[in-house]
């Protein structure tokens, strides 16, 4: 058994839901389909999820909403009449419109385009269509019920039919419908994935894979055949999305492959991301690093202070300065009696100066720094572990190429390497690394 989620630009028009089509009927072991809202046709249109927050805020701020609630009509309409589909949108709209008018929560409206997409494709592939609120179940702090949503769906569905379920959203214990975040159709179906055991979670997406680079950075940058989980992980924090941070943990639990596969490419391999990669690394030469990515605009705290190595709750002291102000840390360098503490430069632009005060005052350090300048690369790859030194070869390549380095931060694990480099230096440290050992280890594979 298969489930499969497409994404918003999979079903963004009829010539995509024909290409959905072909490749559901392709395989029978494909029965249950998630899917998003209906993403842009091009660069002049508009996803209907961003339509309809813009709607609600219409709504909020009393001000007329009907050319944007147009939009939404034109675009299942033209859907629907390309693809002579028979529901019947006009009171599908009439009942939205109703709970607009009667003052329907956000979540509620903007689940609408996932919902929408969903009966269009159920229609079309002549399948069930599984409404995600008898589904999904939260719980009031917010978390998935998971066993609550195994019993729900078990006790609707009949083996061998096809199902298409909508993403982003499911119900409150109370049956109110509640949204994830943005890209929460992936965790829909990751839990779709788990709780039927199935034997892989197929992520059809506009991209052939998951890219060992950046392509805005790289150019062609190369696809990476197999990942493991964790090195999924640590690229999407840093910046890779390809995939949403928390699809990974419903089917990691059950040991489910994810197959990141192109609706527009559909003969690509794509990326298999697999809790355990040894069986392919023992048939395959494994790659020192697998994927290289990272992110500009951080700020970092430098704490200089003798003898607080030794001095107990130190750090405490320090990450609770930060906590009182809700601002996450990123990362902690630490050194003998020097501590840095890594920030998102925006999440403290507001705060910045009271977080130092509290610093001096709290801890009295010998000196307190503030940089703005600063960008993470993170170097991932399961290979490292099997190279010795192969932090200090990067770190030889940043020099080589007169990159100055001012944080470097390495896992036990041997898992990544995330180095700090000023934001100018951000893409040539990048490039770097991917010459030296991608590209060049490729060649001489």
């Amino acid at each position: 058994m298969i489930v499969s989620k497409f994404g918003g630009s999979s079903v963004a028009s009829a010539t995509q839901f024909a290409k959905v089509k072909k490749i559901v009927e392709s395989d029978e072991s494909r029965q249950f389909i998630v899917v998003s809202a209906c993403g842009k046709e091009s660069r002049e249109d508009h996803k209907v999820t961003d339509l309809l927050y813009l709607l609600h805020a219409h709504v909020s701020y009393g001000v007329s909403y009907e050319s944007i609630f147009g939009l939404v009509v034109d675009k299942y309409k033209r859907i629907c009449e390309a693809l002579s589909l028979q529901i019947d949108l006009d009171r599908e709209f009439d009942a939205i419109r109703l709970m607009i008018e009667t003052n329907a929560l956000i979540d509620y409206i903007v689940s609408r385009g996932e919902y929408l997409t969903a009966r269009c494709m159920a229609e079309y592939l002549h399948a069930k269509f599984l409404d995600a609120k008898d589904c999904i179940a939260f719980q009031y702090d917010g978390q998935i019920d998971l066993e609550k949503t195994k019993n729900n769906l078990m006790s609707q569905i009949e083996m061998g039919e096809r199902y298409v379920i909508p993403g982003f959203y499911g119900a409150l214990p109370n049956g109110q419908v509640k949204v994830m975040s943005r890209g929460g159709s992936d965790i829909t179906g990751a839990i779709i994935a788990n709780v039927v055991d199935a034997k892989i979670y197929e992520n059809w997406t506009d991209v052939s894979g998951i890219l060992v680079a950046d392509p805005r950075i790289i150019n062609h940058p190369r696809q990476i055949p197999v990942i493991t989980y964790s090195e999924l992980r640590g690229m999407s924090y840093m910046g890779a999305n390809v995939l949403h941070d928390d699809a990974i943990f419903p089917v990691k639990e059950k040991h489910i492959p994810i197959h990141i596969l192109n609706t527009n490419e559909p003969d690509n391999c794509g990326t298999y991301i697999l809790d355990d990669c040894r069986e392919y690394d023992k048939k395959y030469p494994i790659s020192t690093v697998t994927g290289i990515t990272g992110r500009r605009n951080y700020a970092s705290f430098t704490v200089v202070k003798s003898h607080s190595s030794t001095e107990i709750g130190f750090l405490r002291k320090l990450l609770l300065i930060f906590e009182d102000y809700h601002i996450s840390v990123e990362s902690v360098p630490i050194t003998v009696d020097t501590f840095t503490v890594i920030v998102q430069k925006d999440a403290i632009e507001q705060c910045k100066y009271e977080i130092l005060a509290k610093i001096q005052k709290q801890l009295q350090p010998d000196e307190v720094s503030y940089e703005e300048d600063l960008a993470l690369v993170a170097v991932v790859g399961r290979g490292m572990k099997q190279v010795p030194g192969a932090s200090g070869q990067f770190l030889s390549e940043f020099g080589s190429h007169k990159i100055n380095i001012k944080v470097i931060n390495q896992s036990a694990d041997e898992l990544s390497v995330v180095v700090g480099v000023s934001n100018e230096d951000f893409n040539r440290a990048i490039h770097c690394i991917y010459q030296r050992f991608i590209k060049e280890e490729g060649e001489h594979a």
